[in-house]
């Protein structure tokens, strides 16, 4: 029998993002996208899975769904090229969001990865 939070196989217990305030407003759908994203970066193993989990989870402990979107919107937008894109490119508000997100993923790395 494993112990509470070990996995198969695992030395140490698997990455937990903080529980205290943890936003469940995210969409299973976005959590999933999230997670294959991050593991394509980050390798197709079970400890990937874990980090990349607990990664998500993090961010929604500090940034609500609807912020989140917002950022990943925006960010998706400012990669067209042309004109009408660099509106979102250049505008602080715009740049706020998305750095508002970038915390957030800084925080999760260093809760999940390390």
């Amino acid at each position: 029998m494993l112990s509470p939070g070990l996995t198969a196989g695992a030395r140490k217990p698997a990455p937990q993002a903080p529980q205290a305030g943890l936003i469940n407003d995210y969409p299973t759908v976005a959590r999933a996208d999230y997670v294959f994203g991050c593991m394509v970066a980050n390798g197709q193993t079970r400890q990937a899975l874990e980090k990349c989990s607990c990664s998500i989870d993090t961010i929604a402990t500090i940034l609500p769904y609807e912020r989140y979107e917002e950022a990943e919107t925006i960010m998706s937008v400012s990669q067209v090229a042309g004109q009408q894109a660099e509106l979102f490119r250049n505008t602080g508000i715009f740049r706020d969001i998305v750095a508002d997100l970038h915390r957030a993923q800084a925080e999760a790395e260093v809760t999940c990865f390390y």
